[in-house]
């Protein structure tokens, strides 16, 4: 699998719709750390079995979806299953911390 953007106009049909679990990625492109950890969002999107989904939202794109999800520092990381935020990280998280909160989500 890859990274997939997403924005207003198909959140619901690529997120809220998923029958995994989707790691949805609220970035900017002029925000440091979430450049420092793009890298490893990519890596989780290339070595996703399909057990779950990575996404990947630009918050100067997508105000709908910010203004929805209370988005109020990026990097923050936001867990859905079964169309429903489950978990939420904000600044910078390590591979495993963002693989533990996936693992932990039900679809």
């Amino acid at each position: 699998m890859s990274v997939m953007d997403v924005n207003d106009s198909n959140f619901i049909a690529e997120v809220q719709n998923s029958d995994v679990p989707v790691l949805v990625d609220f970035f900017a492109t002029w925000c440091g750390p979430c450049q420092m950890l793009a890298p490893t969002i990519h890596e989780l999107g290339e070595q996703s079995d399909g057990s779950f989904k990575v996404c990947k939202v630009d918050i100067d794109t997508a105000p709908g979806l910010v203004q929805q999800f209370r988005i109020m520092s990026v990097p923050t990381l936001v867990v859905m299953a079964g169309g429903k935020e489950v978990n939420r990280m904000v600044g910078g998280q390590s591979r495993e911390q963002i693989l533990a909160a996936l693992r932990g989500a039900k679809a």
